[in-house]
């Protein structure tokens, strides 16, 4: 098996549901650090939402406050999530164009 540690970002989040990350087949993935940074000059909402390949979809936070200049962290420290093969990590705010995202992952293939 091997290990690979990788980065997704993506910019300017609005308010649809945006896959940031979905788990390649034949691939477990951990992930280790996930990062919502607002990114207006007004405080928002995050929803960060997993998608199970088995047809469940569950929030990891919903409607979470985001203040001006801050960030959010759902997942990092000691808290991990882990995902299957096709599962679909998503985010969306409560404002077009308004959340910067990092996520942090360890695949294993």
């Amino acid at each position: 098996m091997a290990n690979a540690f990788k980065l997704n970002t993506k910019k300017n989040i609005g308010t649809a549901d945006s896959a940031i990350y979905t788990c390649p087949s034949a691939t477990e993935t951990t992930i280790i650090g996930l990062n919502l940074a607002n990114t207006t000059t007004s405080a928002i909402e995050a929803n960060v939402k997993l998608l199970n390949n088995g047809g469940d979809s569950c929030f990891v936070v919903k409607s979470a406050p985001i203040p001006i200049g801050s960030s959010l962290v759902p997942v990092g420290g000691d808290q991990k999530l882990v995902m299957n093969a096709n599962d679909v990590i998503q985010v969306s705010s409560s404002a077009a164009s308004s959340i910067d995202v990092c996520l942090s992952i360890l695949e294993i293939t």
